[in-house]
């Protein structure tokens, strides 16, 4: 039952990561704002690898098939955190946090058509009743409004993020190719992590050098406020590379949903955002839906 520890605090950092790109938008673009999470991210991920190899004398040997998943996983990620964070600019942090949960439905039927890991019936259910207090908070019907562009971002995001989450699983389970056993989980997470950080440098550097140049730039200038973003990145991928490693990717996501709860919190007492009894009562779901995962998921 390690995930479930492990869950928590990946759901933590990322409430605190996510808050702290919000704040970074009065100095970076959109685009910008999700870069600065894997530029000072992968250097502390390589350290641990490298820590990691030194303590248990090697690291596991990555067959051919991990680069591609990784790679996938990595860009989705970078798609589903731009997307995210439009739909905070159009609406707000917390309300923009709920629209991108829609990917508890979406990482349960990507785990069972990709990974062949089906929830059970209780799982399906609980992950039901969270999508429930999902589109409850998001505004009951007016959630499927395709005009309100907040709906459409946030929804792209939930099955980018859907995909990076089976992405990771599928990487780090390639790993045991050839091993006995579970292998070293600790080591298969933070080199799929450190892995896939690279990339995505690569990837997203890429494109701000040839679209928005100046974004380079500016991720260095306002470093301070950067790196802080960069440190809660790593330390909450770490800690969902780690669950997706232990557990079953739609049980991690949907556990994971206790983020919703967090981020009101945040979003009342440190961004000054101010919701009604609705909001509240329909977190009470997502929290049931969270409960029935842990019982019989």
């Amino acid at each position: 039952m390690l995930w479930i520890p492990v869950t928590i605090a990946a759901a933590g950092f990322q409430t605190a990561r996510t808050a702290m790109q919000q704040r970074l938008r009065a100095l970076l673009s959109v685009s910008g704002a999700g870069f600065v999470r894997y530029v000072y991210g992968a250097p502390i991920a390589i350290v641990a690898v490298a820590l990691t190899a030194a303590i248990d004398g090697g690291l596991p040997e990555p067959p051919a098939r991990f680069w591609p998943i990784i790679a996938g996983g990595g860009l989705a990620q970078i798609v589903g955190t731009i997307l995210m964070i439009h739909a905070f600019d159009v609406r707000d942090y917390a309300i923009g946090t709920v629209y991108t949960k829609t990917e508890v439905v979406q990482v349960a039927v990507f785990s069972l058509v990709f990974l062949g890991e089906p929830l059970g019936v209780l799982g399906w259910l609980a992950t039901l009743v969270c999508f429930a207090g999902v589109v409850v908070l998001a505004g009951g019907r007016r959630v499927w409004h395709v005009r309100d562009r907040a709906v459409l971002y946030g929804l792209g995001a939930g099955g980018a993020f859907a995909l990076a989450s089976v992405g990771i699983r599928a990487a780090s389970q390639s790993l045991l190719d050839g091993q006995d056993g579970d292998g070293h989980v600790v080591a298969r997470a933070l080199l799929t992590l450190a892995v896939m950080n690279t990339m995505q440098i690569v990837m997203h550097g890429g494109y701000l050098a040839v679209r928005e140049r100046r974004q380079l730039r500016l991720a260095f200038v306002h470093w301070r406020s950067s790196s802080v973003v960069g440190v809660l990145s790593v330390c909450g991928s770490a800690c969902w590379a780690l669950a997706f490693t232990l557990e079953n990717a739609a049980r991690v996501r949907t556990f994971g949903q206790v983020e919703l709860l967090i981020t009101f919190a945040v979003a009342h007492w440190w961004l000054g955002e101010r919701h009604g009894r609705r909001e509240y009562l329909a977190s009470a779901l997502v929290l049931a839906g969270v409960v029935g995962v842990i019982a019989g998921g």
